[in-house]
């Protein structure tokens, strides 16, 4: 079976892993010039969004086979409002490193793979479904899904970063929610050693929030960011995307090309995460050509997750800052402490994103009829 994949990221490696176990040997084909080409940030994989799987890490190693290594365990996220300050604590997730670093997930992957990577690829993907029995479209983003007319795309978002050196515990992450300085979006802060972390905004390409000086934003939330904190953050590294796309393909497969990845959509439009979601459809698509599986069914679930997020991010959106700072009081409420910990923790199934759709979309509706 002659395959290409085009992408050497976490769907595509996860993909070529997956075949090289059933005996298949892919070409991977890789624009840029080495596995992780990119800026080197800390990222992080949160339980409650990837429900029914509880621990993701460990069902990625325990069913497929494919292990990573992170960070560490995230054991408590500080969450800012406005005028509000509370955490969640316990075993709640992940912080992994990407990008250009030997131990991003990505060349953790690589490791994995036997196939050959060509780098600095110039290949298309029309010369490739040519010329190959099947594609995998793996490059990052919904770019050729929109050009083959096969991706819905519900927003486009603006992020701007930094990489600061400091002290950090690895196992603490923190966000920030202020529409006053960052409308309808948000900002986080992940280390990925004790000295580096990754301080990032991220917000949606509205009007309102286009005609805003990104610069003035971002140097405010960076005093704020300081100034909670309680240290100077020495700034190193700097990177901006503008007017990424978040949407989700029609179709995950079409005559012979399959999309996962970015491509087909697994950046959750609630939050921004996608690592885990990436990875499983590279897993999928490997298992639909190896027999063991309908690609088209195995991401149905993926399909309905995205779904739920995208209300979420109205959820987020309709709140104003009072409401922000009311439901971040109730993260350390002496009532409700116990029991959010408890089920965001990695050792709860509970589906809290699915269980509170419902009332999500009541409130959007609410709002929108306000």
């Amino acid at each position: 079976m002659d395959i290409a994949i085009m992408g050497a990221g976490l769907s595509g490696l996860s993909c070529a892993i997956t075949l090289e176990k059933y005996g298949i040997k892919p070409t991977i084909f890789e624009k840029r010039n080495c596995v992780g080409d990119r800026f080197v940030n800390g990222e992080a994989t949160f339980s409650i969004l990837n429900r029914p799987v509880k621990d993701e890490l460990k069902y990625l190693k325990e069913k497929f086979d494919i292990p990573l290594v992170p960070t560490d365990t995230i054991n408590k996220l500080f969450v800012y409002s406005q005028n509000s300050v509370g955490s969640i604590d316990g075993n709640i997730g992940y912080v992994n490193i990407r990008g250009r670093h030997k131990d991003s997930y990505e060349c953790q992957l690589e490791k994995q793979v036997t196939s050959k990577i060509i780098f600095n690829s110039t290949y298309e993907y029309e010369q490739l479904c040519k010329d190959f029995e099947y594609v995998i479209l793996a490059p990052g983003d919904g770019a050729y899904a929109t050009k083959l007319g096969n991706y819905k795309c519900d927003l486009t978002c603006t992020i701007k970063g930094v990489t600061v050196t400091g002290q950090f515990f690895t196992d603490i992450a923190y966000a920030w929610f202020d529409y006053d300085v960052i409308p309808k979006g948000y900002a986080w802060l992940i280390p990925f050693s004790e000295e580096e972390a990754n301080l990032v905004i991220a917000y949606p390409d509205y009007p309102s929030n286009i005609k805003l000086d990104i610069n003035e934003m971002w140097e405010t939330f960076y005093n704020k960011a300081c100034s909670k904190l309680d240290q100077d953050l020495i700034v190193t590294d700097r990177f901006e995307i503008t007017r990424y796309m978040m949407g989700i393909c029609g179709k995950p497969f079409i005559d012979n090309t399959y999309f996962v990845g970015n491509c087909f959509g697994t950046i959750s439009p609630g939050l921004g995460f996608g690592q885990f979601a990436s990875i499983l459809t590279g897993i999928y698509a490997a298992n639909d050509l190896c027999g063991l599986g309908k690609y088209e069914k195995l991401v149905k679930p993926l399909f309905k997750n995205y779904n739920n997020s995208l209300v979420l991010r109205r959820f987020f959106e309709n709140l104003s800052n009072d409401e922000l700072d009311s439901f971040v009081n109730k993260l350390d409420n002496k009532l409700l402490d116990g029991l959010i910990d408890k089920t965001i923790s990695n050792k709860s199934g509970v589906d809290l994103l699915k269980t509170l759709v419902p009332t999500m979309k009541l409130w959007n509706r609410h709002k929108d009829n306000e």
